[in-house]
């Protein structure tokens, strides 16, 4: 069965896509050679045999105008069937592109292996939209939003945070987003070796507010099949981005993917308060010092008599050292709450950071500091929610 359907005069291209599908995806690839388009859907599911594919590609080669135009009749006619353009696309096309019902835009020039990623995760979208063709509700919340918060920097927050984000990929992939919150100095890309075209400052601007289409077109996608939205380049841009708009991009985000993961800044911010209001999930991170633990222990204290406790708290011990001269027993006595995962700390976590890899990225880990971090992702998974649920234990705080 052939799922896929590229339209395009480029030989080189057709060979990316086949190469792209061939044992990576489900279906093959029907190629028309041609740059001449067809007025009417239909007269692409007649070289199926009368069945729609998942994805119709259109280009390299075909008259931009005609690829805009048969978008637009497929979004309106057939929206379970998604249409990828294939331009260099610039700002003035993209809009163009997204307004037409383009789910997405690849490069010329892309690589089999970026190609498959987008490939995916247009198939999941239309087995998504054949499976419950109701339309959600605006603002109808679906994702599960997970704050990543300290009162204090350098316990290793971004890179937990990083982790998760891969972590969840592996279980829903192309269902989960990075944002980087820490507006000033934030290092989601450099955590993610990414190099991105856009960042916080473009995902808040009236437009990507207003067409979540927009919105995405501003995100970054990762190998590892999760998308980011990064931090701005210029720390001044900061001041610009307002936490009424963080708290909007946030709610966008849920109702778009199944995981929103946001890494904050140190300290309780406007714009952190504004994610942690949007939060079904706050994971609060320390190292084994005491200012540390003493300033968790404070904003805690703060956060919950202005109620902004998330239900759901999950306390990550990181770099934890049997040497610092504190254990966990003095750590969830001084917070009043017990430590749920304990991160040892690894020079195997501090070689992937500075290369840019997050650990649960790469496919060989077997150290200690591995094994926890995957216990962290795994109680935002259903599996692992469920077996915390069915806990009947407590456990007790040394008061």
């Amino acid at each position: 069965m052939s799922r896929f359907v590229l339209i395009s005069p480029s030989p080189e291209f057709a060979a990316a896509m086949q190469t792209a599908v061939d044992g990576a995806l489900p279906g093959g690839v029907y190629t028309v050679a041609t740059a001449e388009l067809p007025e009417q859907p239909e007269q692409i599911f007649a070289l199926l045999g009368g069945v729609r594919p998942a994805v119709v590609v259109l280009g390299p080669g075909v008259p931009l105008d005609g690829a805009l135009r048969l978008a637009t009749v497929f979004d309106v006619r057939f929206p379970d069937v998604a249409v990828l353009l294939v331009a260099d696309a610039d700002a003035d096309l993209m809009l163009q592109a997204m307004r037409a019902g383009v789910r997405d835009i690849v490069s010329p020039a892309v690589e089999p292996h970026q190609l498959r990623i987008v490939l995916q995760r247009s198939v999941q979208a239309t087995e998504g939209r054949r499976r419950d063709p109701e339309p959600a509700e605006p603002g109808t919340r679906r994702g599960r939003v997970i704050g990543v918060f300290s009162p204090k920097g350098g316990v290793g927050k971004t890179t937990l945070a990083t982790n998760i984000a891969v972590g969840l990929g592996k279980t829903a992939p192309m269902s989960v987003v990075i944002v980087d919150l820490d507006l000033q100095f934030g290092d989601v890309a450099t955590g993610l070796d990414l190099d991105p075209e856009h960042t916080v400052t473009d995902a808040v601007t009236r437009a990507a507010a207003q067409d979540s289409m927009v919105l995405k077109a501003f995100l970054t996608l990762h190998t590892a099949g999760i998308y980011a939205l990064c931090a701005p380049r210029d720390p001044i841009e900061a001041d610009g981005i307002e936490a009424d708009q963080v708290g909007r991009l946030i709610r966008q985000l849920a109702d778009q993917f199944d995981y929103v993961v946001v890494d904050t800044a140190p300290g309780l911010g406007e714009c952190t308060l504004a994610a942690l209001e949007e939060c079904t999930d706050g994971v609060w991170v320390t190292g084994m010092d005491v200012p540390g633990v003493r300033g968790l222990r404070s904003s805690l204290e703060v956060l919950g008599r202005l109620g902004l406790l998330p239900e759901t708290r999950h306390l990550i011990l990181n770099m934890a050292d049997a040497k610092a001269g504190l254990s966990v027993r003095d750590v969830e006595a001084t917070v009043g709450v017990p430590v749920d995962v304990s991160v040892p700390r690894s020079p195997a976590i501090s070689y992937s950071t500075n290369r840019g890899v997050p650990v649960l990225q790469s496919p060989r880990r077997g150290d200690k500091a591995s094994s926890a971090l995957g216990e962290v992702v795994e109680r935002f998974t259903p599996e692992g929610a469920a077996r915390l649920r069915r806990k009947l234990h407590r456990r007790v705080v040394v008061s």
